[in-house]
């Protein structure tokens, strides 16, 4: 048996300028912009429990897309191809996938704070517990 949830999204932005993309996206959405991680990513100051959003800068086009947590990464990728989407990268700790209509999203570690209480849990046939 594995669990996951919705964990949050990342807001990627085809940019040179992450500060301004931060600030467009903070003020949008009312949420302060943190410091930037790895010249990369910067969080958006979303409040307790609720997902996470992070703008991050992408050579690809600017796009949303949403995160998986998993405490089996593995196993998560594994229900998730039986259901129709495809693998498109592992990167680091996380699996880059693809829906089956073209949608991209990720499958990360779990790290929520409120993971033990708020993720579905599946069994190894991949159905909801």
């Amino acid at each position: 048996m594995h669990r996951s949830r919705l964990a949050g999204f990342m807001i990627d932005c085809r940019t040179d300028d992450l500060d301004t993309a931060a600030e467009f996206w903070s003020r949008a959405l009312g949420y302060p912009a943190g410091e930037p991680e790895d010249g990369k990513y910067i969080k958006l100051g979303t409040p307790d429990g609720e997902p996470y959003i992070e703008v991050q800068k992408v050579g690809h086009a600017s796009r949303i897309h949403l995160d998986i947590e998993s405490d089996d990464v593995e196993a998560e990728v594994r229900r998730l191809e039986k259901l129709g989407a495809t693998r498109v990268e592992a990167v680091r700790t996380w699996v880059v996938m693809e829906a089956p209509d073209g949608q991209r999203f990720c499958v990360t570690r779990h790290g929520h704070k409120y993971f033990d209480e708020t993720a579905n849990r599946w069994n190894e046939e991949g159905e909801q517990q």
